[in-house]
């Protein structure tokens, strides 16, 4: 009974608790979510140094280490470090108070992890970083095996080609009238704005088997802005300022109605085949 009448309490209690302030219940596990967003804060200043920004950066290292630590945390003070991209990779919760999180991170050309030792004041609920972190190599990526081709309906490729490639000219304009005319009954689809200009339909494959609902991908080839305003003529040796190309794959499911063929659907592509 007195179990019963104490759960709810904590529970409310709990929650009207600040996230990683006041006292932590004797039996709260170790906070892992709340530690990984601590270390990812301090990996996102302790990867990044360079010998002319020493003093900013042992100022914004300081919330994060304990009394006495050095300022620079391991660092000489020369050379330089840039890295960004940090995201949460794994962890391992040694104890209620102690785990160590690992993030990873870009530096460069370079995948890595970044192993932080954290240390949980059950009583405040405060964290700090207990040790000095360990840069590990990221693993490589994996292999992706081939995937066979399957049987593509040739002939619903051609009959779709010329629909999708004016319905992705709509879905880069936008123009949500437009875009409508290309539409499945009750559906709406939203298009890019303008942000994109489209360019090509380069392939589209649409597997075998007959039906007034299919699903096709779609491989488009997308225009790619400028940072030059298009009022504003330039002759600018810039790759930044010219007119680049991208090229994306899509999902789409089409379906018949009379004899015309309208998107139901659109979504990323699943991977590859080859």
């Amino acid at each position: 009974m007195v179990n019963g009448v104490r759960a709810p309490f904590e529970r409310i209690t709990q929650q009207n608790t600040p996230t990683g302030t006041g006292p932590v219940s004797a039996d709260t596990e170790f906070p892992i979510s709340q530690a990984t967003s601590f270390a990812s804060q301090f990996a996102a200043v302790y990867l990044n140094f360079e010998a002319v920004r020493s003093e900013e950066r042992a100022a914004r290292l300081a919330p994060y280490l304990p009394d006495g630590a050095e300022p620079q945390f391991g660092w000489d003070g020369l050379g330089r470090m840039a890295a960004g991209a940090v995201q949460p990779y794994g962890s391992e919760i040694i104890d209620r108070e102690n785990a160590v999180v690992t993030l990873a991170f870009q530096s460069g050309d370079r995948r890595e992890l970044l192993s932080v030792p954290v240390f949980h004041d059950t009583v405040t609920g405060r964290f700090v970083v207990s040790g000095r972190p360990g840069i590990l190599p990221a693993p490589a990526p994996a292999g992706l095996p081939q995937v066979a081709v399957g049987e593509r309906d040739e002939a619903a490729e051609a009959e779709l080609r010329t629909p999708l490639a004016d319905f992705f000219k709509a879905y880069a304009a936008g123009d949500t009238a437009s875009l409508q005319r290309y539409a499945a009954a009750g559906v709406t689809l939203e298009g890019f704005g303008g942000a994109f200009t489209f360019v090509n339909l380069k392939d589209l494959i649409v597997p075998s088997g007959g039906g007034t609902t299919r699903e096709a991908t779609a491989t488009v080839v997308w225009g790619v802005p400028t940072a030059v305003t298009p009022t504003v003529p330039s002759d600018s040796a810039d790759p930044g300022e010219m007119g680049g190309k991208l090229e994306q794959a899509y999902r789409l499911t089409v379906v018949k109605q009379g004899d015309k063929w309208f998107v139901k659907d659109i979504r990323g592509a699943k991977r590859s085949v080859g």
